[in-house]
């Protein structure tokens, strides 16, 4: 196994981790990226963020490829008003077939050494609460689980909507 930054030549293989991520979390149609918005806003002139990969040697014969890209670890940089500079990990993905290796600790690992490294003052990210193996394995580590602040989004179609009516009293 080795773990090292990714280039562009991955933004396939890591789009489709994300694809697999997105149809463990029940949402199979919701990956809207594709490779050239990976390739752009990755690896631009102000890389929106950056991604440690993690491959093993590929044992199928019919690859031409001597390595196979098995997991992600997409970060980018916050800035907390309480904290200063912080670490956001948006995804942590190992392919099914690997879990249980010490595939996925050797890439959080890396994040928090990368969080070390940059003298942040938090590493953060998200978690579902029906995922227990990743909460238990997250607090086993030393993370703290936040039960009682709720992720606030608004989507596209929320977006176009609220400039579109202007702000609703």
């Amino acid at each position: 196994m080795n773990i090292r930054k990714g280039t562009p030549n991955d933004m396939a293989a890591v789009l489709g981790l994300i694809q697999e991520l997105a149809a463990f979390e029940k949402e199979p149609d919701a990956v809207l990226v594709t490779v050239d918005d990976l390739i752009r806003d990755g690896f631009g002139p102000v890389p929106l963020f950056h991604v440690f990969v993690a491959e093993v040697e590929n044992e199928s014969k019919d690859n031409q490829e001597a390595k196979q890209i098995v997991g992600i670890a997409l970060y980018y940089y916050r800035f907390s008003t309480w904290k200063g500079k912080t670490i956001h990990l948006e995804d942590l993905v190992v392919k099914e077939t690997m879990r249980g290796t010490g595939l996925g600790y050797a890439l959080y690992s890396e994040i928090i050494k990368q969080g070390k490294k940059d003298q942040v003052r938090r590493v953060e990210w998200n978690v579902l609460d029906w995922n227990t193996p990743a909460i238990e394995f997250y607090e086993k580590s030393g993370a703290k689980v936040l039960r009682d602040w709720y992720v606030v989004q608004m989507d596209e179609a929320g977006i176009n909507d609220f400039v579109k009516n202007k702000i609703r009293k």
